[in-house]
This record gives structure tokens, C-alpha cells and sequence, in this order.
């Protein structure tokens, strides 16, 4: 039995052949959101005009730790071209448009994505982190006369109706019995919102009435962050959990001086190029515990104009004292496998957190924990996370489906590192072994036959985005690094979501599928931090005998055998595709 394939964000479209020539030779059009080809090439070095930005009532940069590219994006939106008659006649520089470098544009190197060895010839001298992008400044908030400042603080509002807030209810009344939910998007139609959760919702009295919360992450601006909870929330406990270091710890530690409820947990990231990328909430309420994993960063502009992916966990309620630790368990393993990933900090800091999980009942989670943790695995330990730890739960839960080697597999994803020379070195090879792994009782068929498809935004994807170009800056991919793997963009289909109205909307969220040749059916759906990356998913090394991951990476994986019991109209994803053209 297959589930028929559900409503969903993503709707691949034509097969983007010339993404790299596009990206390599700076096609870019003038837009209000873009620089111009004639602009310095130093314009992505750190601002040394602060004061006087200051001064003029705005900044240059955000104050929180970010990438050189998500700062690069944000001097856009703040320094948006003008052009004159006389700029519109004069011709581009022969030297400008020759230029071929990514810096200036939004594309920048990903340290979680990228190897070591393509890092270490062409990262610059700082270290430049995937994935962050900026958000208002939190001193800039009293400065709203800046006109260019008050439409950065858009990004900030969030009011909701009525309407919305009874949707909100019933969406936690079994409105969506997946709890698989998109992000609202500002500057499109109403109805396509209808369904989708902002950060305030999550947070909102209507979820519980919170006693403290637990906020894992990549990218954080504290005083936003502060800002989403209701004004009754805002001085109840909160754990931060992050992987900055050194002088991006400071800045972080320093956000939060004016708030005396909150603390940090620091995770260790001891192998190099690591980060600390999972994205999950845990809201401890009076009335129980909920569980959220999710594929925004904690700033403005990712919940504001981007195609974010929730799972929201349900109420899970205290249990009687007395239970065992075996006692709330979900038929999914949900329960041990959270605590094994919290574990795996090996921070006294979450002791408080695992103790709290043990004390409720997860037994209606319906979804699989797929976790990335920091280190080299061997034997069994193998399979507890990343890439083996999928291929494992498809062994032992995926349904048998007929003529597997004809159900493509479709990635979508924000980033992209290394993958070496061809597809044998670890895409084509052990990460597409992994996904096409199904029950012991399925016919082995060579892995080879199965159709890959990967969803990546082209630049008219960007160009034409809601943001503009500076929604590059949430897509890090060097050209340095495309251009040793041009074999890869053989796969590469552009990003459309019509169906959710969310084809402007550039992607953040990363998902992971198994569809019908028709793409009316789906095997297996998995929304996730991890991009398409070694450092996200691992690799092996030793022969095999040992797996390699470098960062910290959640998801949560949706099998139709877990849905069984749902009723016949929704034990299914309905994901709507359209038409793949060559």
C-alpha cells in the first residue's frame, strides 16, 4: 500500500539546464532590490561607516552573527539602486560585465556545505556560515523616519484577524491531522495563508498557556525573537541553544544582556566546517509539552517572504506520576529518539529538557525522527543518524510499491556543498542508496535506474522573487564550487509552487521525497534542516565502516504506514506537481 501523494510546497517545473551560465557571467537585471554591475568589488567588505551610518539614523550591516551573503542581501534592501536618466543610457564597462565573481551578487561559499578542502582554497579570511540572513537591527528600532529602515521593520509585522485566529483553532482541532503546516508569506493572495503558521501563532495562548520554552537554532536575533512571544511570555524562561563561537558568541551573549530570563546552551561542534543548523522548539505549557522542528532561522526575514516548512507536534499531556520510562511511547519511537538526540549534546544544560519529555506521553507522534549529529560512528552506531539512519527506518517501515525502480526521488533544498568530481563519489552512490532503500520483502533492483530530481531556484527565480535578488543571500552556492560539479546540474528543475501560491516565495525549506512516475502517489516525505550537503547528511569513510558528520541537522520523516489509521480521504499527501518538461 502507497499513500497517494499529499499537498505540499513544492512543485518542481522545467529542468534548469543554464542556472551556471546565468550565475557565472552576472546576468543581472537592474531592479530597485539590486547593485549595480558598475559597483565597487570591495562592497562586501565589513562597513567601515558605521558611526556615520548611525549617525543618518541607519546601518550597514545586522547586529547578529550572519554570512557575508545574508549582509551583502540586507545592504540592498537598505541601499537600494537609483538610477537616473542618465545612468539608464550609459553602457556597462566591458570589464563589469566580464566580471564573473559571485561577490556583490547574494551567492556566497556555505561552511556546513562546503568540504574542507574547496573551503580552505577560496573561503574568505573569516568564516563564512550558511544560511543566516539579516534581520532589522535590534538599535534600529527607534529609528522609523528612515524610510529605507521602516520597510526593513515590514518584515517584522504580523497582525492577525479574527478569521485567522479561529483558523489557527481549528488547525489545532485535527484541521490537518499531518501536522505538516507552510509559513505565511506577506504579498500574497489571503488564501493561500489559510492553512499556514507564523512564528506568533506557534507561540500564541491559543497553543498553551507556556511556563518556559526552548529555542534551537542557527541564526538568531534575540530581540526579535523576544518580540514574538505575547507580551505575557516574554519574561518566562527560555533556553537558547546555538553553536556559535568566539566573537559570534559575544555578539549573541551581548543581544541578550537586557533579558534576565534567558540562557544559552553552547553546542559543541568539534570537527571543522560543523554548525549547529537544526531548527526546533520545545514549549513546556501548564496543560503539557509540544515539540516543534522547522526550517526557519530566528530573524524577520525568514518568516516574512520565504517558503518555510513546521511540523507541529500535538499537546502531548503529563503523565501519571509513577509511569515507567518506557510509558508514552509512540509506535514511531519518537519519545527515545528525541531524548537520544538531546543526549547527544552531552550538555548538563538539557538534562532539565529530557527529564520533562520522559514525564509526558509522545505515544500520538505519527512521524520518525531524523537526526544529524557531530562525530565519526562506527557498527551500529551507524545508523543512528544522518543518511544510514534514513535508509535504515525505509528498511524497516517503508511499504513495498511496484516497479520501484521507475519512483523517482525528488530533493529541494536552499543550499548545496561539495559533490565531488561525479555522481559515484556520494550522490549517486551511498546518499542514493539510502533513499531508495525499502522493506526486506521489495525486489533489489541497481540503484542507478532510479531517477534523481533536484529543485534549486534559478536566477530568474531570485530576480522575480518577492524579495528580489536579495533572496540570493538565503541560497549559498559558490560558483567556485558548481563549477567543479557541472555533471550535477544534469538534475537541477526550477522551483514553482503555484498551487500553494508560493512561486515568489523563495525556498528555504528543505524536503526529500519518493513519488509515483505520475506523481500522484508518494512512498515516503521528509521535511528537514539538512541540505544537500556531506556535512548535513554525512559520508563514509574506512572502507564504509565509518560514518563522518559534521553538523547538527532534525527533521521529521512521514511514512503512509504510520497514517494507516486516518480516514481513506486522509491517509494520503495530495501534492499537486506540474509537469516536468524538458
Amino acid at each position: 500500500m502507497v499513500a497517494p501523494v499529499a499537498r505540499a510546497s513544492l512543485f518542481p517545473g522545467n529542468r534548469n539546464k543554464n542556472m551556471l551560465q546565468e550565475g557565472a557571467h552576472g546576468k543581472w537585471t537592474v531592479s530597485s532590490s539590486d547593485e549595480s554591475a558598475e559597483e565597487d568589488s570591495d562592497s562586501e567588505k565589513p562597513s567601515t561607516s558605521t558611526l556615520s551610518d548611525a549617525a543618518r539614523g541607519r546601518t550597514s550591516e545586522p547586529q547578529y552573527p550572519c554570512s557575508e551573503a545574508r549582509k551583502a542581501a540586507h545592504k540592498r534592501k537598505t541601499s537600494p539602486l537609483k538610477l537616473t536618466d542618465e545612468s539608464l543610457s550609459t553602457e556597462i564597462p566591458p570589464a563589469a560585465k566580464q566580471r564573473t565573481s559571485q561577490e556583490g551578487l547574494g551567492w556566497c561559499l556555505s561552511s556546513s556545505d562546503e568540504e574542507p578542502e574547496d573551503q580552505q582554497k577560496h573561503a574568505p579570511k573569516e568564516t563564512v556560515k550558511e544560511e543566516k540572513y539579516d534581520a532589522p537591527k535590534e538599535q534600529s528600532l527607534n529609528l522609523c523616519k528612515d524610510d529605507k529602515l521602516s520597510e526593513n521593520l515590514k518584515a517584522e509585522e504580523y497582525n492577525e484577524t479574527s478569521s485567522e485566529a479561529q483558523d489557527t483553532w481549528d488547525l489545532l482541532n485535527g484541521g490537518n491531522p499531518f501536522r505538516f503546516f507552510l509559513t505565511k508569506v506577506s504579498g500574497i493572495e489571503r488564501s493561500y495563508n489559510s492553512g499556514a503558521l507564523h512564528i506568533k501563532d506557534i507561540l500564541s495562548p491559543l497553543f498553551g498557556t507556556l511556563i518556559s520554552s526552548a529555542q534551537f537554532n542557527y541564526c538568531i536575533d534575540v530581540g526579535w525573537l523576544v518580540r514574538q512571544y505575547p507580551q505575557e511570555f516574554r519574561k518566562k524562561p527560555l533556553l537558547i541553544v546555538h553553536g556559535e563561537k568566539r566573537e559570534s558568541k559575544a555578539e549573541l551573549l551581548a543581544q541578550a544582556r537586557p533579558y534576565e530570563n534567558i540562557s544559552f546552551c553552547q553546542a559543541k561542534l568539534d570537527i571543522a566546517f560543523g554548525t549547529h543548523h537544526t531548527k526546533m522548539m520545545l514549549l513546556l505549557y501548564e496543560e503539557g509539552l509540544r515539540v516543534v522542528i522547522h526550517t526557519s532561522n530566528l530573524i524577520a526575514e525568514d518568516w516574512h517572504q520565504k517558503t518555510q516548512g513546521i511540523w507541529l507536534s500535538p499537546l502531548y499531556p503529563r503523565l501519571p506520576k509513577g509511569a515507567t520510562g518506557s510509558s508514552g511511547e509512540s509506535e514511531t519511537n519518537f519519545k527515545s529518539d528525541l531524548i537520544s538526540y538531546l543526549m547527544a549534546y552531552n550538555s548538563p544544560i538539557l538534562k532539565e529538557w529530557i527529564d520533562l519529555i520522559q514525564e509526558h506521553d509522545l505515544s500520538e507522534t505519527s512521524v520518525y525522527l531524523l537526526g544529524s549529529t557531530p562525530g565519526r560512528y562506527q557498527g551500529s552506531d551507524k545508523e543512528k543518524w544522518g543518511h544510514l539512519r534514513l535508509r535504515k527506518l525505509l528498511k524497516e517501515h517503508a511499504l513495498s510499491i511496484p516497479a520501484q525502480e521507475s519512483w523517482p526521488l525528488v530533493g529541494q533544498f536552499s543550499s548545496i556543498g561539495s559533490m565531488g568530481a561525479d555522481g559515484s563519489k556520494w550522490l549517486c552512490s551511498e546518499f542514493q542508496e539510502s533513499l531508495v532503500a525499502a522493506g526486506s520483502g521489495v525486489t533489489p533492483f541497481l540503484k542507478c535506474d532510479v531517477p534523481i530530481h533536484l529543485v534549486y531556484p534559478t536566477v530568474n527565480n531570485v530576480r522575480q522573487s518577492l524579495e528580489g535578488y536579495p533572496a540570493g543571500g538565503s541560497l549559498p552556492y559558490s560558483i567556485q564550487t558548481a563549477q567543479k560539479q557541472l555533471w550535477l546540474h544534469s538534475y537541477f528543475h526550477k522551483w514553482s509552487a503555484e498551487v500553494s501560491g508560493r512561486t515568489r516565495a523563495i525556498p528555504h525549506i528543505k524536503t526529500y521525497m519518493r513519488l509515483s512516475p505520475d506523481f500522484q502517489k508518494i512512498a515516503w516525505f521528509l521535511v528537514t534542516s539538512a541540505n544537500l550537503s556531506k556535512a548535513a547528511w554525512g559520508a563514509l569513510e574506512k572502507n564504509g565502516s565509518q560514518l563522518m558528520i559534521r553538523s547538527y541537522e532534525l527533521g521529521v520523516l512521514f511514512l503512509p504506514s504510520a497514517f494507516a489509521s486516518l480516514p481513506k480521504t486522509y491517509n494520503c499527501y495530495r501534492l499537486r506537481l506540474s509537469a516536468w518538461r524538458e
